[in-house]
Parts: structure tokens; sequence; C-alpha cells
């Protein structure tokens, strides 16, 4: 039997369990069996660690580089995750499920954010105002916010901690990474990485643990003065109660329920391709999967064909073997959702056209890809993320009739427009709400475009320069540049 993996935290450059040995075993999905244990942080090591990035936002060796010398650090981190990313792609791909050729991919690609980031960092100016006043020279300068709270859930935990972390850092923040409760060993390996960095201890913390007390504490601590959530809108009504406590500033990728729009004019075989992509890549495990599919009458039954035959095939098992497409699901608790939501959709008038069901002699996680034709948009499936391989079929006439249907969620995070009509591109475009739109791809991500939803998505945006201005607070400076004496002190200039 393996030996299981005794985990620590990162708090304040040490490697530290719990204060009172508390901790909680991890689940390999594609097996059932626990691989590693983590620890449980106490309400006392999460003001450690706030503590300790607090501390060194404010006195240290940090707050006196100059961003130059910030980006340098976060440079010679990109180098190392690249290096290193088959072994964090590995330890990832066991705590989650996902496909060894995914996450090592990703974990290589990530090092392009850091990157960008690290090159962004003295490019932070502010501006000279052209002020109505005579003799006053006024300009703005940016600084940074101070300790930043980055919450991150399981399913692409080193992306979504590049995100946040790299233009926190770069804009001259500390920060505290709380690891998702049901998968943290990737976040933890990767802080093995930031010591060799030469990012001072204290900057860069991670803790481990569930939503309470961890979590909570971590939201509403007073020394926290920016909040980054990504997860579920449950736990996000929790960090906006948190937050009121310390008057943090919020940010929030939340779910979705992407449509993939297909007109008759589009090319099929790429059309059926990247909605495979959309929503049984990483097994539906993915914000932005495309889970709603709303195909034009014309080209409905070609399609439905294709990409039915093409679902059917589809390699499911081990997510490190070379030859998988489609691994497990993460947690009982997701399968669990998946079942009773087909079961109910099924009840509502839903037709299983392949899969529907769990993996037949299986001891993992793993559910058959799915493809449901739906008779109707007001099904409950059709409006309720799943985060698992089920898709969800639509049929329509117009334009018009699809941007309803398409904009009929609470959702608005991403959405995909296949056709060959540049026009009607950029009318869909314009028309649906939601924060990405793709057009005749899906699926991708880049540290220069921006990321975040509309609606119950969230708000704030993640990557593109911008990011590093929402990590940093404005000061306005005013110079008197005149020699004469202040005039009547009673009244305002």
């Amino acid at each position: 039997m393996p030996k299981i993996i005794n985990y620590k935290m990162l708090i304040n450059g040490q490697w530290t369990t719990s204060s009172d040995k508390s901790s909680f075993d991890s689940i390999n999905p594609s097996t059932g069996k626990v691989w590693c244990r983590v620890p449980e942080a106490t309400t006392g090591d999460v003001d450690k660690a706030v503590s300790a990035a607090y501390h060194a936002f404010t006195e240290g060796p940090w707050p006196k580089m100059t961003p130059t010398e910030r980006g340098k650090c976060l440079h010679r981190l990109a180098y190392l995750l690249s290096e290193n990313s088959e072994h964090l792609g590995r330890i990832e791909s066991i705590d989650t499920g996902k496909m060894l050729k995914e996450t090592k991919w990703q974990a290589k690609y990530i090092s392009q954010f850091f990157d960008f980031f690290a090159g962004c960092a003295d490019k932070i100016s502010g501006e000279t105002l052209p002020i109505d006043k005579p003799d006053l020279f006024v300009f703005t300068k940016r600084e940074p916010l101070g300790v930043v709270a980055a919450i991150v859930p399981w399913n692409s935990q080193l992306f979504l901690v590049a995100v946040k972390m790299g233009p926190a850092l770069a804009a001259g923040n500390t920060i505290v990474l709380k690891a998702s409760e049901h998968a943290s060993a990737a976040m933890l390996e990767f802080g093995k990485l930031i010591e060799k960095s030469g990012i001072p201890p204290g900057v860069v913390n991670i803790i481990t643990g569930h939503g309470e007390p961890c979590g909570k504490l971590l939201t509403s601590h007073p020394n926290v003065s920016r909040v980054s959530f990504t997860g579920g809108p449950n736990a996000a009504r929790n960090v906006i109660t948190n937050s009121a406590n310390n008057f943090a500033q919020v940010s929030l990728e939340l779910g979705g329920k992407s449509p993939i729009i297909v007109f008759n004019d589009a090319n099929l075989e790429s059309a059926v391709n990247a909605s495979i992509a959309g929503i049984f890549g990483a097994s539906g495990q993915s914000c932005v999967a495309g889970s709603r599919l709303y195909l034009q009458n014309e080209i409905a039954e070609a399609f439905l064909e294709k990409i039915v035959e093409q679902a059917k095939t589809i390699v499911i098992g081990d997510p490190l073997a070379e030859e998988t497409q489609m691994g497990p699901l993460c947690t009982v608790k997701q399968l669990e959702h998946i079942e009773n939501q087909i079961f109910i959709a099924e009840q509502e008038g839903a037709k299983i056209l392949c899969g529907g069901k769990k993996l037949a002699d299986s001891p993992g996680l793993y559910f058959e890809p799915t493809i449901l034709s739906c008779p109707r948009q007001n099904l409950k499936i059709v409006d309720t993320e799943l985060f698992g391989p089920v898709l969800s079929v639509i049929m329509f006439n117009t334009e018009e009739e699809v941007v309803k249907l398409a904009n009929d969620t609470k959702h608005g995070l991403a959405a995909g427009i296949f056709t060959r009509d540049s026009a009607r591109s950029l009318r869909m475009s314009n028309a649906i709400r939601a924060g990405i739109i793709w057009i005749n791809t899906y699926r991708v991500v880049s540290p220069i475009a921006e990321f975040g939803g509309f609606k119950q998505s969230g708000f704030g945006r993640e990557s593109g320069f911008q990011a590093i201005y929402d990590y940093t607070k404005p000061k306005t400076i005013w110079m008197n540049t005149s020699d004469e004496v202040i005039s009547n002190p009673f009244v305002m200039r």
C-alpha cells in the first residue's frame, strides 16, 4: 500500500502543521482511496498567516524592493514553475482526477502569467492632473492595498493562483492563499517554489482548511484589505457578509452555465470539436464549461449525430495515462448532484442521447459523457450548474430567439458562437450577456486577456494589465508651487 503523504502549511516562510495538529484526508478520485493528509488550520493559524503577511507588507525587504526587483522575483518563480510543471501536474492529477496531459500543460503555461505580471510590475503609473487652480502641481501615484486573501477552488488551482497572486505581488501586496479543502496538494507543492524564487518570507502564505473556521476568519480579518474569491455562489455570499467586518475590497469569480450557439452556416466539424472540449474537457469541471448547446434547426440532426457518436468514443480512465481523454469527478457530492439533476430532467421530459450514469464496475468517481435533448428552456437542468460532463441541447429557429434563450439565465460567465457570418458574430457578441465571448472557438485563455462574468457569475476581472490596477489604490498629491502666503484660511481654495 502506498505511503500516505503528510503535507504542511506555509506560514511566514516556515512549513508547519496546524497548531492543534489536526488534519483531514484527501481522496484520490480515480481510486477512491486516501493518498495524503492536509493540515486543518485553526483560527490561530489563520491569524498567524495574516499577521505574517501584514508584517511583510509593512516591514522587512518586500516594501523596500523596487517594482523592477519584485518583477525579477516573479520571473524566477515563472521559470521554476515551468521547470517543475510535470511534477506539479502529476500531483494535481492525483488529487483532483484531472488528466495529467492537461494539468502539466496548464502548470507550464501559467508560468507565462507570472512572466506577464512580472513585466507589468514596473509599468504601474499615476498621472499628472491639469488642475483648475493656479500655482498648484497635482499628481497621482498608485500604491498597493496591503494583505490580499485569495481563496481558490480545487478545479484549476494553479491557474487561479497565478491570476490572483501574479498581479497582487507585482503591485507590491502580500498574500494569504487558502487552498480548497477538496484538493490542496498542488498548491502546497507550488509553495515549495516560493522560497527558491527570492520572494521574502511572509509575502506568500498558504493555509489549508474548511470554510469554518478557516475561510470565515480569513475573509473577515481586520488586516485583510482585499478578498479575491473563486468558487460557488453560497460561499461567495458568506465572503461578502464576512468582508463587511473589515470593509475589504471583494472580487468574485463564480460559476457559469455557458451557452454554445451553433448557426446553420457554421463549420460543423469545428463546432462539434469545440462543444466536446467545452463540456467534456476536464470532465466538465470548469466554470466556463459550455453546458448549454443551442442548435439551429437546419443543422441540429446532423450535429447531434456527430457529437453523440464522438462522445461515445471518449476514453475514460486513469487521469495519469496518456490515452485517457476524460478522468473522474473530484468529489462524491458532485456525482450525487449530477445523478439527481439528470433524474429530475428525465422526469421533466429530457431525453438521454448518450451516457447518463456512473461508470459501471469502477471504484473511482467516473461519470459517462452525457448529452440530454431538452424539449424546452425551463427544465431545471438548463440553468443549474452541474460541474460535470453533462450537456443540455435545445433547438432554435432565429437569431432573435436564441439571444433570448442564451440570456435566460442567472449566470453570465462565457459563451461560444459558431457562424461564418462576421456581422452576425458581432451582433451576437454584443447581445449575449456574458463576460467572455468566444467566436468559432472555445476554452481559450491568455494572461493578456481579462477574465470574469456578469450577473451571478461574479464581478471584478482577472488577468490583463488592468488586474494590476485592481490591486492598487490611487493617492492624490497636491503641491503648492507659489512662495506667496496662503490667503484667507477660512475659505476653501
